[in-house]
This record gives structure tokens, C-alpha cells and sequence, in this order.
């Protein structure tokens, strides 16, 4: 049976020791509380999760343990792209043995290569593991530009691209110039969610933020699927104060941890080094305006 990807699929934070230790019983448990909220897949190691900063065997461990508590209730997105096309080829083998759904994969960002080069290494990840690629379009952080008309020949030529996650700013024309081009990928948005309604509207059929504001994104998704576009507009104004927050370069996993602790679902915010740790004025304004968020949410369910 072809897993249907679309909806809200919350990138996982990476829980932490205070040690610095991977917290397993934290990781399953934000595990619960996303699929609780509604959450439709779950993606592992990306950004958001400090993937760049988490250990081949963590990697494995942590899938490991996801794969098995999940039991297939949702598909799982395993981000295994690589400087190196073998290498890439070998991480992505890797996480399909270990139950990946299908993979969410980077252009090689630290040799650049030219239109061919990218097809040849999507083309071999494909070849060489058979499972459905997102092709994460990411230059803000790869410094790889993929125009839409090259996006859309991978998804012609490469049956294996059936996603493309459009993170290159603006990226509600960037969802529009992909369907003018005839892309046949199935599109999802991400850097937290700031566009998602405006990438929705244009085409996207997913969106994949933090771990921390899944219940109203969840919220905003099913709204947008009945047609009430007031309803979602009304849920992502009350937390846009939030995502904005999250938005400043280097401190947007630090600020999802703090929330997540603040709900009691995590143990810890640590982080690992290079990610920013929020200082302590910064932990003050976000603690305000997490508690001015949930008391408007109070105001607002009692009219």
C-alpha cells in the first residue's frame, strides 16, 4: 500500500541529559504527546533535531526506539543526506533498515555541483535505497540554489523524488513556479511554519516545524482542510508570537526545548554545542510570551 505524506509532520527535537546524553524516556514520550495532538508523520535529524550533532549510533539508537514505539501508526521522514554521495547512499540504507518511511535528503553543500551533479546524486540515493526522497530545497543553510525547473526534472526523471520540502525564501512563489513547472512531487513547507497558510493556499499539502506548537498547527491544518481559512488565520496569529521568536538565527531549537520542558515533556533543554543556548533575559521573554499565548488561549475558549 503507497503511504499517503501529507499534513503536519513535526521535525523531533532531540532530547539531552543535562550531561549532554541522549534522554531516550524524554524522546518517546514527545513521541506520545505529538501523535496525541494530532500530528499526521514525524520527521528525525533534521534541523531541528541537531541532527548535524548527533552520532551515527545515536542515530541508529534513537530510529531504533522510535520505529518500535510508534508500531507503523505514522509514517516517519528520516533526514540522510550527506556531503559525500556514498556516504549518503550508506545513511540512507541504513535508516530504511531501521523503518524509515522515506527519507528527507540535502544537496552536497561542502563540494557544490552543477545540475547534473544533482541528478546524479538523488539518482544514486534512489537507486540505491528505493525509498520515496524528499528533497529538502534548503539554501539558507546549504548555499545550494535549486531552481524550480531543475526540482521538477528530478521529480520527472527520478520516481524515487515524491516530495520536495521548499525552505528557499519566498517560498510561496517557489510553491507556485514548482506546479508551473510540473513538478509532480508532493510539496511541504518548513522554516517553522511562517508561510504555511500562504504555501497551503498555493499548493503545499504539508508543513514540518518545531515539535513545540504542534496541537494548533494541527489545529490550523484541519481548518484549512474545511475551508474555514478565517479559523486558521485566527489560530496562527494567536501563536505567531512564538514562531517569530523561534525564527532568530540559532536560537529556535534552544526556545522549543524551553517550551517543551515548560509543558512537562522533556526533562531537559540542553542543547548541543554549536546550537545556542537562550541566556537568561532571552528565557525571561520567551517564558512571557508563552504565558501571554496560553492566557489568550484561556480568553479565547471561554468566548
Amino acid at each position: 500500500m503507497q503511504t499517503i505524506f501529507e499534513g503536519i509532520y513535526p521535525i523531533l527535537n532531540t532530547p539531552f541529559h543535562e550531561d549532554g546524553s541522549l534522554d531516550i524516556d524524554s524522546q518517546l514520550r514527545l513521541v506520545d504527546y505529538l501523535l496525541e495532538a494530532g500530528a499526521h508523520g514525524l520527521g528525525l535529524f533534521g534541523n531541528a533535531s541537531e541532527g548535524y550533532a548527533i552520532s551515527g549510533s545515536e542515530r541508529a539508537q534513537l530510529l531504533g526506539a522510535i520505529v518500535r514505539h510508534v508500531k507503523c501508526r505514522v509514517p516517519l521522514i528520516v533526514s540522510s543526506g550527506h556531503t559525500g554521495t556514498d556516504v549518503a547512499i550508506e545513511m540512507s540504507s541504513e535508516a530504511r533498515d531501521l523503518g524509515a518511511s522515506a527519507l528527507m535528503v540535502l544537496p552536497p553543500y561542502y563540494l557544490k555541483t552543477d545540475g547534473d551533479g544533482l541528478l546524479h546524486y538523488f539518482g544514486e540515493i534512489a537507486r540505491g535505497v528505493g525509498l520515496p526522497i524528499m528533497v529538502q530545497d534548503a539554501p539558507l543553510m546549504t548555499q545550494v540554489a535549486m531552481p524550480a525547473r531543475l526540482l521538477a526534472q528530478m521529480s520527472q526523471k527520478i520516481p524515487e523524488v515524491q516530495l520536495v520540502k521548499v525552505e528557499a525564501p519566498p517560498t510561496a512563489p517557489k510553491i507556485t513556479a514548482l506546479r508551473d513547472t510540473g513538478c509532480t512531487a508532493t510539496l511541504f513547507g518548513g522554516l517553522n511554519g511562517q508561510f504555511f497558510i500562504e504555501e497551503y493556499e498555493r499548493g503545499s499539502r504539508g508543513v514540518m516545524p518545531g515539535s513545540d506548537l504542534i496541537p494548533e498547527f494541527v489545529a490550523i491544518w484541519n481548518a484549512l482542510e474545511s475551508g474555514d481559512r478565517g479559523t486558521a488565520w485566527d489560530i496562527f496569529v494567536h501563536v505567531l508570537p512564538l514562531i517569530r521568536f523561534e525564527l532568530q538565527p540559532g536560537l529556535g531549537v534552544s526556545a522549543m526545548k524551553h517550551n517543551l520542558v515548560a509543558r512537562g515533556i522533556l526533562k531537559s533543554a540542553r542543547v548541543r554545542h554549536p546550537t545556542a543556548t537562550l541566556d537568561a533575559r532571552a528565557i525571561e521573554e520567551l517564558t512571557s510570551l508563552r504565558e501571554w499565548v496560553d492566557q489568550r488561549k484561556r480568553v479565547r475558549a471561554v468566548f
